[in-house]
C-alpha cells in the first residue's frame, strides 16, 4: 500500500451540491484564471511610462493604478471567500470572471487616467471573486489523492503569468501599443468564463442557509483600508500614520467582534483551534513579507548599480519565477510521499539560505551570483507554495474551503504589503529625500544590505511558526485512494 497521510477533514468523500463537475476541466479552468490575474498585473507594470505620456498621468496616479488593483483584492478576497461557501463557489467565480474581463475591456478604451484607474479598481474586484472561490473550487472536486499534483499545477500557472507579464507585455506595448495588453486579458477571460458556463457543471455552497456577516464585513473592509492606505504612505506625513494606526485598532475590534458572533466571516474560533491553519496562514504572511521585496531591491540595483538596461534586468528577473512555474508541480507530486508541511518548512529554509547570500551582494558582484541567488529563492518557493497551499486546505473541512482559500490569499497580499512597507523604510532611512542614482549608489547598497538582513531574520521567524504545526496529525493533507 501507498504512503498513506493522514486528515482528519477530508477522509470523507468531498460534497457536491449539485451535478459532477469534471476534475480535468475545473483544472484547466482554474489554470487560466490564476495565469490571467498575475499576468495582468506584471503586464501593466511594463506600460506604467507609456501610460504616464499617453494619459499626462503624474507619478502619484500611475502608482495607483498599480495601488488600487492590489486594495480591491485585499479588501474583497475574505468576503467573497465567504459568499462563495455561502450562496455557492460557481455563482461567485462565474460572476467574477464576468467582472474581471469587462473591467478589463473597459480599462482598453479609458481615454482619460481617472477612468482607468477606476476600472483597475474594478478588475481587482473581479480578481478578488476568481481568487477567493478558485482554490476552493479545486479543493471540492479533487479528491486528496489527486489534490496536489493539481494544485502544483495551479501554482505553477500563477508564477507562469509572473514570469509571462513583463516578456509578453513589453513585446505587446512596443509592436502594437498598450492596449492590446488589455485585448488579449479580454479574449482570454472570455473563453475562460464561456468555459467556466458551459463546462464546469456542479455547485458548492456548504454554508447554504448561513447569514452573511454583513456588519463584521464593512468593519473588516474598512479597518484594512485604513491600514493600507495608511502604510503605503506613511513616509507621507502625520495623517496617514493615523489611519495606520486605526486600521490596526479597527482590526483589533473586528476580531474581538467576530469571536462573539455566531456566523461570523472569519471564523476566529477556528484560527484558535486548529493550530495547523493558523500557522501555515502566519507563515504565508511571513514568507511574503520576507522576500516580495528582493526583486524591488535587485531590479534598482541592475539598473542603477549595474547599468544594465530594464529589459535586460526583466530577462534577469524573470529566471525565479520560472523556476516556480517548472517546480510548483514538482512539488506537487513531491507532497503524496512527504508531508506538506515539512516540504513548506524545508523551502522556507532554502528561501534564508538565498536572503543571506543576497546580502553579500555589493557594487562588484557578478551577475553570476545574482543569477545563483534567484534561483535558490525560487527553488524555495516553489518547496513552500504548493504543499503551505494544501496543508491550509487540507486542515479544514469543506465548508470552510472558501474561507481557507481567501485567507491564505489574503496573508499573501498583506505579505507583499509588508515586504514593501520594510524596503521602502530601510531605503527612506539611508537616502532620505535623495533619488536612487549613481550618486547615491553607495547609500543604496547599505539599504540593500540591511533590508536582506531584516528579511532574512523574519524568514527565520517563519520557519519557527512553519515548525510549530510538525507534530500534528493534520498538517499531513494528503492521501492514497487505499486510505
Amino acid at each position: 500500500m501507498g504512503s498513506v497521510h493522514q486528515n482528519r477533514t477530508d477522509a470523507t468523500a468531498v460534497p457536491m451540491a449539485r451535478g459532477q463537475a469534471s476534475g480535468w476541466v475545473t483544472l484547466s479552468i482554474v489554470c487560466t484564471v490564476q495565469f490571467l490575474t498575475p499576468f495582468m498585473m506584471s503586464a501593466v507594470g511594463v506600460a506604467l511610462p507609456v501610460l504616464g505620456g499617453e494619459f499626462g498621468a503624474s507619478g502619484v496616479q500611475l502608482g495607483l493604478v498599480e495601488t488600487v488593483f492590489i486594495l480591491a483584492v485585499s479588501l474583497f478576497l475574505l468576503p467573497c471567500g465567504r459568499l462563495g461557501d455561502i450562496y455557492g463557489r460557481r455563482r461567485v467565480f462565474v460572476l467574477g470572471i464576468l467582472l474581471f474581463t469587462s473591467a478589463t475591456l473597459a480599462a482598453s478604451l479609458a481615454g482619460e487616467v481617472a477612468l482607468f484607474i477606476l476600472f483597475r479598481f474594478i478588475q481587482g474586484s473581479g480578481a478578488a471573486m476568481i481568487t477567493g472561490t478558485s482554490l476552493a473550487i479545486l479543493s471540492s472536486v479533487f479528491p486528496p489523492e489527486k489534490r496536489a499534483k493539481a494544485m502544483g499545477a495551479v501554482v505553477g500557472c500563477v508564477y507562469l503569468g509572473v514570469s509571462a507579464g513583463p516578456v509578453v507585455g513589453g513585446f505587446l506595448i512596443t509592436h502594437l501599443g498598450w492596449r492590446w495588453i488589455f485585448y488579449v486579458g479580454a479574449g482570454a477571460g472570455s473563453v475562460a468564463w464561456l468555459l467556466t458556463v458551459l463546462k464546469l457543471k456542479g455547485e458548492w455552497a456548504e454554508a447554504s442557509g448561513t447569514r452573511f456577516d454583513t456588519t463584521g464585513s464593512f468593519l473588516y473592509m474598512g479597518a484594512l483600508f485604513l491600514l493600507i492606505v495608511g502604510v503605503v504612505n506613511q513616509a507621507a506625513g502625520l495623517r496617514f500614520q493615523a489611519m495606520a494606526a486605526l486600521g490596526i485598532t479597527g482590526l483589533v475590534l473586528f476580531f474581538l467582534y467576530e469571536y462573539k458572533k455566531e456566523a461570523p466571516l472569519l471564523d476566529v474560533r477556528l484560527l484558535l483551534s486548529r493550530r495547523v491553519f493558523a500557522f501555515s496562514n502566519l507563515a504565508t504572511l511571513i514568507n511574503y513579507a520576507a522576500s516580495f521585496g528582493l526583486t524591488f531591491f535587485f531590479s534598482l540595483y541592475l539598473q542603477v548599480v549595474k547599468g544594465v538596461a530594464p529589459h535586460t534586468a526583466g530577462l534577469i528577473l524573470v529566471n525565479q519565477p520560472l523556476l516556480q512555474a517548472a517546480l510548483s508541480p514538482v512539488a506537487g507530486a513531491l507532497a503524496t510521499r512527504v508531508q506538506t508541511a515539512t516540504l513548506a518548512t524545508t523551502g522556507m529554509v532554502i528561501c534564508v539560505a538565498g536572503l543571506a547570500l543576497a546580502a553579500t551582494v555589493d557594487g562588484d558582484t557578478g551577475f553570476g551570483r545574482i543569477v545563483a541567488v534567484l534561483a535558490v529563492m525560487g527553488v524555495g518557493f516553489a518547496l513552500f507554495s504548493t504543499p503551505n497551499m494544501l496543508t491550509v486546505m487540507g486542515s479544514v473541512e469543506p465548508v470552510h474551503y472558501g474561507l481557507a482559500s481567501s485567507l491564505v490569499s489574503t496573508m499573501r497580499t498583506l505579505g507583499m504589503l509588508v515586504s514593501m512597507t520594510v524596503a521602502t523604510l530601510v531605503v527612506s532611512g539611508h537616502l532620505g529625500d535623495r533619488a536612487v542614482e549613481q550618486a547615491t549608489r553607495e547609500s543604496f547598497l547599505l539599504a540593500m544590505h540591511d533590508a536582506f538582513l531584516v528579511f532574512a531574520a523574519l524568514s527565520i521567524l517563519g520557519i519557527l511558526l512553519s515548525m510549530a504545526r510538525l507534530n500534528s496529525p493534520a498538517h499531513c493533507v494528503v492521501e492514497t485512494p487505499s486510505a
